[in-house]
């Protein structure tokens, strides 16, 4: 696959200085310790760094669920920095769309029921048929997240996270529970979604091998970007191995 060269390169996010401290009472915890970063239009970006560098913290903040201690920090041309809490929740509700490790679906609702609850309140949703048909699972949405395997459940997760048609999709260890065959099929599944939608995509993982299939790989370490790297070419998911 090869790099977005023509890519638009419209700052989705963009941080100064972006500071979050923990105080845990006997300790402060300095979970990020000045990130400038950029982050662009329809790009795959993998970031990569060890438990504890400071990665979830920033999607958190970037996805409107943490605030920062300090620094600046944009969507596209709106600073959120100082955004209040009503402001943040509309922000959430009409961009962002989030994948964690655990998928977090109500059991008692099948897989149709898991994705309408978000596009009972989405401003322009896809129908929940449309979004379980995208992630391949249009033939499971009449199913209860017991009757589905992990990988089918991610998937699920991912169908309910687009089906509002969010502008970036976060995505924190999507596979990190799975199997490296049913993971290639999650990954697979949000990189079809970045290439055919132009969704900005922003995945945190421990492994390393992900980082072929982004367009770009942020490393952090002890809460900084230790550096960027861009990605000549890409792979497809189903060509990773791990």
């Amino acid at each position: 696959m090869a790099r977005l060269d023509d890519r638009a390169r419209e700052v989705v996010f963009r941080t100064e200085g972006l500071t979050k401290t923990y105080d845990t009472g006997e300790v402060q915890v300095h979970a990020l310790a000045g990130v400038d970063l950029e982050l662009f239009g329809s790009e795959l970006t993998v970031l990569l760094g060890p438990s504890g560098s400071g990665k979830s913290t920033l999607l958190n903040i970037l996805g409107g669920l943490d605030r920062p201690s300090g620094g600046r920090f944009w969507f596209r041309e709106t600073e959120l920095t100082r955004a209040s809490d009503r402001q943040l929740t509309r922000y959430r509700r009409d961009h962002v769309g989030f994948v964690f490790q655990f998928y977090n679906l109500v059991p008692s609702l099948n897989a149709r029921e898991n994705v309408q609850l978000v596009t009972d309140v989405a401003k322009r949703p896809m129908k929940p048929a449309e979004a379980l048909e995208l992630v391949g699972l249009g033939h499971r949405m009449d199913h209860f997240p017991a009757q589905m395997s992990g990988g089918e459940q991610q998937r699920v997760a991912i169908a309910r996270a687009i089906a509002k048609r969010p502008d970036v999709l976060l995505c924190d260890e999507p596979t990190g529970a799975l199997d490296s065959h049913t993971g290639t099929q999650v990954l697979s599944t949000l990189q079809r979604i970045n290439d055919e939608f132009g969704t900005t995509t922003a995945v945190i993982t421990h492994n390393a091998a992900i980082r072929l299939m982004a367009h770009r790989v942020i490393r952090f370490q002890d809460g900084r970007i230790d550096r960027i790297e861009e990605n000549d070419s890409r792979l497809a998911a189903t060509e990773i191995h791990w």
